[in-house]
């Protein structure tokens, strides 16, 4: 468990070889751009598309934060579709979508925290949207 922990962050130089490893880093970052996308959507994540996450990954000031290339490798390491894999992670978000806050009329209109790449939102959902992979992602995976 502290292997995979330590491998999906890229810095560490921590090769990620069991399955795993490679979901807990496909998961993570992606779920917290989708937290972002939700809390600038009046629908929330309800009917998030792959094209939408697209469009949104291609605006650099959006989720600054967030690697791009992080994201598209993830799903690259699983051997899954990148919109694919937005598919699932968003089918696993809406599940927990009023404890994250981003159900339909559940985010904060697109404040500081999604621009900075911080997610927003209610306190609860704050640090998942972080990227810290909470348990709606990591179980979901």
């Amino acid at each position: 468990m502290v292997r995979a922990v330590g491998s999906h962050a890229p810095y560490l130089g921590i090769s990620r070889d069991s399955a795993m490893e490679k979901t807990l880093f496909a998961v993570d970052e992606l779920s917290g751009f989708l937290l972002a996308c939700a809390y600038v959507r009046p629908e929330g994540i309800c009917g998030l598309t792959p094209k939408s996450v697209r469009k949104k990954l291609k605006q650099p000031s959006f989720a600054a934060a967030v690697d791009r290339d992080d994201l598209r490798s993830g799903a690259e390491e699983l051997g899954v579709d990148f919109d694919e894999h937005v598919r699932f992670l968003v089918a696993a978000l809406e599940e927990r979508a009023d404890e994250l806050g981003i159900a339909s009329g559940g985010g904060d209109g697109g404040g500081e925290a999604a621009q900075a790449g911080g997610g927003g939102g209610p306190p609860a959902a704050a640090g998942q949207a972080g990227g810290s992979g909470g348990p709606s992602a990591a179980g979901a995976a």
